[in-house]
C-alpha cells in the first residue's frame, strides 16, 4: 500500500547567534486514500514542513519516504522526475501561466513526458470535466474567476495521478462560499483518485473536515 512516512524531521536556519529551529522532530504517516490537515499560525513552520515533504526544501535532520523511497537520496534528474510524477501541488496562489489556456495549464506537468500527447490531453480533459470546467478549456486564466483558477490548479496537480497531493493554504485567497466549494472539491477528487492528501491551512472550518488533524506548536507536530 502507498505510504508516506515522515520521521523526526527537523529544520534549522543559521543566525548570527545560534541556529533557529523551525521544526523539531516532526513525524506523521499517511496511507493511500487518507487525508490530513496541519494547522498553525503564520510562521509556525507549516509551509516549511509541507515543502520538505514535497522536496522543495531539504530537512536539517530526519527522514521522508514515499513507498520506501527517500527522495533526498536521489540525484537531481531523478529527484525532478520523482517530484513531477509522484507529487501534486496546489498553492494559495494558483501559479497558472497567463498566456496559456486552461487546458494547456493542466498539461504543463506532462511536457517532459514521452507518452502519447493524446493520452495526456484526454486525461486533462477528464479532470477538467470533473472539476466543472469542461466548457472553459480554451479560456485564459484572466477570463475565469479565482475559484475557477484554483479548480484548474487542482486538475493540474492530479494530471499525473500522483501518490501524494500537497496543498498550501488552498482556500486562503477565496471568499467563504468559494473556499467551502474548493474544500469539497479537494476532498472529493482525493477520494476519487485514491491518493493521499496533506493540506496546511489557517482555516479550522476546512481542517475539521479532514480525517486527521495536526497542529504545529513551537516546532513540534501534535495530533489534535
Amino acid at each position: 500500500m502507498t505510504q508516506l512516512v515522515v520521521s523526526e524531521v527537523t529544520k534549522d536556519y543559521p543566525t548570527r547567534d545560534k541556529p533557529l529551529s523551525v521544526l523539531r522532530g516532526c513525524s506523521l504517516e499517511l496511507s493511500a486514500g487518507q487525508n490530513a490537515a496541519i494547522l498553525g499560525p503564520s510562521g509556525s513552520g507549516k509551509s516549511t514542513l509541507l515543502y520538505i515533504i514535497g522536496t522543495l526544501d531539504r530537512p536539517t535532520g530526519g527522514r521522508v519516504t514515499l513507498d520506501g523511497t527517500d527522495p533526498f537520496a536521489l540525484g537531481e534528474p531523478e529527484l525532478a522526475k520523482y517530484r513531477n510524477r509522484r507529487l501534486g501541488f496546489v498553492f494559495q496562489d494558483h501559479h497558472l501561466l497567463p498566456q496559456c489556456s486552461v487546458l494547456e495549464n493542466v498539461l504543463v506537468p506532462t511536457l517532459a513526458d514521452s507518452p502519447s500527447k493524446s493520452d495526456a490531453a484526454d486525461r486533462a480533459k477528464q479532470l477538467l470535466n470533473r472539476v466543472g470546467l469542461g466548457d472553459r478549456l480554451d479560456h485564459r486564466p484572466a477570463e475565469i474567476s479565482g475559484g475557477e483558477r484554483q479548480r484548474v490548479a487542482i486538475a493540474r496537480a492530479l494530471v499525473h495521478k500522483p501518490a501524494l497531493l500537497l496543498a498550501d493554504e488552498p482556500t486562503g485567497n477565496l471568499d467563504r462560499t468559494t473556499a467551502a466549494a474548493i474544500g469539497d472539491l479537494l476532498l472529493e477528487m482525493q477520494q476519487h483518485e485514491g491518493t493521499m492528501l496533506l493540506v496546511v491551512t489557517h482555516s479550522l472550518e476546512l481542517a475539521s473536515r479532514f480525517q486527521r488533524r495536526f497542529e504545529l506548536d513551537d516546532g513540534r507536530l501534535l495530533q489534535r
